[in-house]
């Protein structure tokens, strides 16, 4: 099911696959889009997981344009579109989150106190490649819903003792992927194949969407 929404800067495209119980809204990452080589792979394993998919473009990307636009306008887009999603689809349960940008953004609106069932974050971009004085962690402490977060051990987004020490609750949950980067490309070092990650997190997510089904 594909539809456009009409917003105020642009016309969102909207394509989802499934999504009458368990929904999960999957926001693309600064240089990316909703058809990206990435996302359609993330997509894939949540279907795995038996959720249902909801993908969209940024009011950026939807009017052709490559820089991002700032925060507040990126989370309005996202409100907009997960409004949109609860009123055609009316799932049992949204899930927002992201890869990357579309991560953090989806992080700043579970902060504010928007209150989704859950947030799933793929490669959420800690700091900029090399900056560690510029950490994206303030908000993170006050997200109160269920957070699975997938990084890299090898995501220069994200470095792994930066992550460990920000100060999270119990329901924010951080799976390392030994070898992955930003993109979860696997290092021949790491004895694993894309197979292997492949497996790893969709049996994860799987297990994490149950637990909030049951829930």
């Amino acid at each position: 099911m594909n539809w456009l929404l009409v917003t105020p800067r642009a016309e969102i495209p909207i394509a989802t696959d499934g999504g009458d119980v368990t929904a999960i809204v999957l926001a693309h990452g600064a240089g990316s889009h909703m058809e990206h080589r990435t996302m359609l792979w993330l997509s894939g394993l949540l279907r795995e997981a038996d959720a249902g998919v909801v993908r969209f473009n940024f009011a950026y990307r939807a009017l052709g344009k490559p820089m991002p636009d700032r925060m507040p306008v990126l989370m309005e887009t996202y409100r907009a579109v997960i409004a949109d999603v609860r009123a055609r689809l009316s799932p049992q349960r949204l899930i927002i989150g992201g890869h990357s940008m579309g991560g953090r953004v989806a992080s700043m609106i579970a902060a504010e106190g928007d209150a989704p069932d859950g947030l799933l974050l793929f490669g959420y971009p800690l700091h900029p490649p090399g900056k560690f004085d510029k950490l994206r962690d303030a908000h993170l402490p006050l997200i109160k819903c269920p957070v699975l977060q997938f990084s890299g051990t090898r995501d220069e987004f994200c470095r792994r003792d930066l992550m460990e020490a920000v100060p999270v609750g119990e329901n924010y949950k951080v799976v390392w992927v030994d070898g992955a980067d930003h993109s979860y490309s696997i290092s021949k070092a790491s004895g694993k194949t894309k197979k292997d990650v492949e497996s790893d997190l969709a049996t994860a997510i799987s297990h994490w969407c149950l637990k909030k089904k049951q829930q």
